[in-house]
């Protein structure tokens, strides 16, 4: 029988998580199915897919701090990822899989969103947050870390400078092209996670949690970089 898992958000029609994840569970034939839908009522949906039978879900956009708060157990007050065992709702962060391997003393994170509160307690004390109705523009001087915890590709926020880690968790479905962020970040020559990558880091750690195997890293990689 199929083992359903869910993405919930609102919206969800950009995601590429359903094309990654279906593709990692082909990879290692599973017959497991990941489909999205766009929810409104996060709460509601969570305890749906619990009775439905679900093996689990993951949750983006805006729903990430309301879901925390009807897990039995959460990783932090904001969540993405929901294992539902013994009829009980466990909740996890791997969105601070984006920030593997990188060393950082004081990093600048623009965004207030579920993303940048599951990152910010992973950062240096010395972290710097800015959003549009706070202190603007975004200050990176002295910082060795930059995240774009929002979902703006085309501008640039601050300018990236060599010695500088750039994480960017945007990215367009239809579209392989850099951010702004990213392709200066590049150009700079400094170390970067742009948001397909993020979006693989992320994605490895949920499927581990669901199925208890290692994730098909490369397949899921390839997934999210080929054109649809």
């Amino acid at each position: 029988m199929t083992v359903h898992v869910a993405l919930l958000g609102h919206p969800v029609a950009h995601s590429l998580s359903p094309r990654m994840q279906n593709a990692a569970f082909a990879a290692v034939g599973l017959d497991w199915h990941y489909s999205a839908f766009d929810v409104e009522d996060a709460a509601e949906a969570v305890f749906a897919l619990r009775a439905l039978g679900f093996e689990g879900a993951n949750v983006t956009t805006p729903h990430k701090r309301a879901v925390a708060h009807v897990c039995d157990e959460a990783e932090g007050d904001a969540i993405n990822t929901l294992v539902f065992r013994d009829g009980r709702v466990l909740g996890f962060n791997t969105d601070k899989e984006v920030l593997a391997g990188i060393e950082s003393t004081s990093a600048c994170v623009i965004g207030a969103g579920g993303v940048a509160l599951a990152l910010v307690p992973m950062l240096p004390a010395d972290t710097r947050s800015y959003t549009r109705s706070g202190v603007w523009p975004p200050d990176a001087e002295g910082c060795d870390l930059i995240v774009n915890a929002t979902p703006v590709r085309d501008e640039l926020f601050v300018e990236p400078k060599a010695g500088q880690a750039v994480v960017d968790l945007a990215y367009a479905a239809d579209d392989l092209g850099d951010s702004a962020l990213v392709a200066a970040a590049r150009a700079a020559g400094c170390e970067v996670v742009d948001g397909r990558e993020a979006l693989v880091r992320q994605g490895a750690k949920s499927f581990e949690l669901w199925t208890g195997l290692p994730a098909p890293v490369e397949a899921m990689r390839a997934a999210v970089r080929s054109r649809i």
